[in-house]
């Protein structure tokens, strides 16, 4: 009988092998390898000052490292979701503006202002929207750009409850529904353990990475954020990191509702 063959792990889309960074003689990131498989999520954690952000922009190019070596798929594209947008009170830009600066086919900037709640958003200033209506904004920008890896950088703040758990399902819905792997920084524990594949723990280096539901076990992790266990639930249906992730029950992907005006 011959042998089941098994499955090819599919190539990273981007994979930082042994990156340094130094900023003034101060260690950032030290031999850090992390890599990214398509249409999967994986959530950084760590400390105030573990040098989250600063992955972030390596990750996107914007910061070159010290050393350490950097591959990644032909024309790659990025979208960045990052937590803070303050333009100035001085620039009349409006969403629609915001949007347009991202070239797509009418049909699919409808579905996606849609999907994100903003139809009605797109006459309001940049600058008088919500925290939550703001990062809606951010994010349907980005997923105009189409991209194959969608950052997102603490996108939940400034929401309510109800908004946040809608906008936590959609994310979870992007790889299967658009084709793109996400990174998200988060201190979002309960996000952390129900809507990733795989978690990172970094503290200037990568402390411990693994299923969700392994990583809490790790001491690592629980140095810095405790015993105290997160509830860990399954939701995706996407072939995860290695062999580690197993199939799950689909979910479908929701319609996020705009908030209630203020």
């Amino acid at each position: 009988m011959s042998a089941v063959p098994t499955p090819l792990t599919p190539a990273p889309l981007i994979a930082l092998q042994q990156i340094n960074v130094r900023i003034d003689a101060r260690e950032i990131l030290k031999q850090v390898d992390f890599e990214l498989l398509p249409n999967e999520i994986v959530t950084i954690i760590g400390p105030n000052g573990a040098g989250k952000s600063t992955l972030i922009k390596v990750l996107l190019g914007i910061l070159k490292p010290n050393s350490g070596k950097i591959i990644k798929s032909p024309d790659l594209k990025f979208a960045y979701v990052p937590q803070k947008f303050n333009p100035s009170h001085s620039l009349p830009l409006r969403v629609q503006d915001l949007l347009a600066l991202e070239h797509t086919d009418a049909a699919y900037k409808q579905q996606i202002l849609q999907e994100t709640g903003i139809l009605k958003l797109q006459q309001s200033k940049v600058q008088q929207l919500s925290g939550g209506e703001r990062q809606r904004v951010l994010l349907a920008r980005a997923l105009l750009r189409k991209p194959q890896i969608l950052v997102l950088d603490e996108p939940m703040q400034g929401l309510d409850i109800q908004s946040e758990a809608e906008l936590y399902e959609y994310v979870r819905s992007l790889p299967e529904r658009y084709g793109c792997a996400i990174v998200m920084v988060s201190h979002d524990l309960q996000w952390v353990m129900q809507g990733t594949q795989r978690v990172v723990c970094l503290n200037k280096h990568i402390c411990c990475s693994g299923l969700p539901e392994n990583i809490q076990q790790h001491p690592e992790y629980q140095a810095i954020f405790g015993q105290q266990r997160v509830l860990y639930q399954h939701h995706h249906n996407h072939c995860g990191h290695g062999d580690h992730v197993e199939p799950c029950e689909h979910i479908p992907h929701p319609h996020i509702h705009p908030e209630p005006d203020a």
